[in-house]
């Protein structure tokens, strides 16, 4: 008989819903999931004792017929998101014993839609990095293996706890934010489905700031499908985020028809690069042939700025991270470290509570931020940054939508690059221009490597195409017909029948 761990949210909700099972059920059974997989190191801080008082809580719902659209939802939250009397570390030192007193507005929805937290999960560093190797808690490990090597994987980052406890199956859905591919390279590396919406689309309140202006949060989830259900009641308008776009959400799952005869689709030259694996290359043209098949038109395009976005990404970046970060200072809230004056107090709290990489990018953004060096780096960075937007703008007067690989390669070794910062910053080369223009983009696992490990492909829209972008995005992962081993081995000791 199936277990329950082996069904997407949309095939539980209707059980749930028909009264087949019970969220504490469902519950309980994630809960020992996450106890047997704890070597992963995917969750920081759990929270299942409050898990199933909300999961009788859902009972009580669901047996009076008062279900909310996500009733029952086991969800992990990237431990960046503040959470009410629930220690939120961002993964850093100097954050380590922070309970936050105020919900962000993003986790503050999916629970008022029923959703139900299982706990907060790993991450690099105030989202600085792309393997999870900067936590201060350690890495997390992918539960994925390369065929005949045991050796430990990265689950990509900084969204890697997120990505690893879905990919395991101790979450059904996990939160986690994307500033320079923080959603999609973990998703990718993971077989999972991750999306990062339209910069405005979610709330960024309550999300601990890395770079204000690249920030947004959004899904990873093991189906589109799902993906399409928790962003519907991830979005909205928030008073409190000035960057909050006021526009109405749809519902996202109607929009899944798999329907993309005559669309175009548009395929980038410069992505396809030197270093890219030989094996993501040909999925990429198979992905393109499958749209072909499907009645899609594919057409070369060029996004000329391409082989800027890196560089600016990392002065941008870094310069409003300084500026975010100049916080914590040790005054009021956070590590606090004793000094002889408050210039030595400062200095002593910064210097034990930040890590190496954050330490990095904060010298990097103050340099660059600095009179001498303003105009020369943080202007001009901005002012390329506008035209990888036109690059966009101008693509989608020809397509509706663009593919391509969501990353370089494969997942690779835990330790492996981490003494090389720019071998690390080359690990988000396809997804830091979305970011830049702040557009939608979503990956989706499309293969498997020869070495028997997850290959995603990337799908990026105009801004607010959400709906249509999932929905080829959906025809995507219906032409692939991707299975995860991980899922179909899953074991419960709770069955269905």
């Amino acid at each position: 008989m199936p277990s329950l761990l082996k069904l997407d949210f949309s095939a539980l909700r209707s059980k749930l819903f028909s009264k087949e099972i019970k969220a504490r059920e469902v519950v309980e059974a994630y809960i020992h999931r996450a106890e047997e997989t704890r070597h992963l190191n995917a969750y920081v801080t759990e929270t299942f004792d409050s898990a199933l008082a909300q999961a009788d809580t859902s009972d009580e719902r669901l047996q009076k017929g008062e279900a909310l659209p996500l009733e029952g939802l086991p969800l992990a939250i990237k431990d960046i998101f503040c959470t009410k009397g629930v220690r939120t570390t961002n993964a850093s030192k100097i954050l380590y014993n922070f309970v936050p007193p105020y919900e962000s507005t993003v986790t503050s929805n999916l629970k008022n839609a029923g959703a139900i937290c299982l706990g907060k999960t790993n991450l690099d560093e105030f989202a600085m990095g792309s393997s999870t190797m900067t936590s201060c808690h350690g890495a997390s490990i992918n539960p994925w293996k390369r065929k005949g090597d045991a050796a430990d994987l990265i689950p990509g980052g900084s969204s890697g706890g997120s990505s690893a406890s879905v990919a395991a199956g101790s979450s059904l859905a996990a939160l986690g934010t994307d500033t320079g591919g923080s959603i999609r390279q973990p998703a990718a590396l993971c077989g999972l489905v991750g999306m990062k919406p339209t910069y405005g689309l979610c709330s960024r309140y309550g999300i601990i700031a890395f770079a204000s202006s690249l920030d947004q949060a959004g899904p990873l989830t093991r189906t589109v499908r799902d993906a399409a259900l928790v962003l519907e009641h991830m979005a909205g308008h928030d008073p409190k985020d000035s960057t909050s776009m006021n526009r109405p959400i749809p519902n996202y799952e109607s929009f899944l028809k798999g329907d993309v005869k005559g669309l175009k689709i548009g395929i980038p030259k410069e992505y396809d690069r030197e270093g890219l694996n030989p094996e993501i290359k040909a999925l990429w043209e198979k992905s393109a042939q499958w749209f072909r098949e499907m009645g899609a038109e594919i057409v070369d395009i060029s996004l000329p700025h391409t082989d800027y976005a890196l560089p600016v990404y990392y002065i941008i970046a870094p310069a409003e991270a300084s500026s975010n970060l100049a916080r914590y200072d040790g005054v009021r809230y956070g590590l606090r470290m004793d000094g002889k004056s408050i210039d030595e107090m400062y200095q002593n709290t910064r210097t034990e509570g930040f890590g190496e990489e954050v330490t990095r990018r904060i010298l990097i953004g103050t340099y660059v931020l600095s009179s001498g060096c303003y105009e020369d780096y943080y202007l001009r960075a901005q002012k390329v940054r506008r035209k990888v937007l036109e690059d966009f703008t101008n693509a989608f007067q020809k397509v509706d939508f663009i593919l391509t690989p969501t990353t370089a390669s494969e997942a690779f070794k835990v330790g492996k690059n981490l003494t090389d910062p720019l071998a690390m910053y080359l690990q988000d080369i396809f997804t830091v221009s979305t970011n830049l223009a702040g557009l939608p983009a979503i990956s989706v696992p499309a293969g498997l490597s020869g070495s028997g490990l997850p290959l995603g492909m990337q799908l990026i829209g105009p801004s607010f195409s959400e709906a249509s972008l999932l929905n080829a995005a959906y025809a995507l992962e219906t032409a692939a017909q991707f299975k995860s081993p991980l899922f179909e081995e899953l074991k419960c000791h709770h069955p269905i029948g």
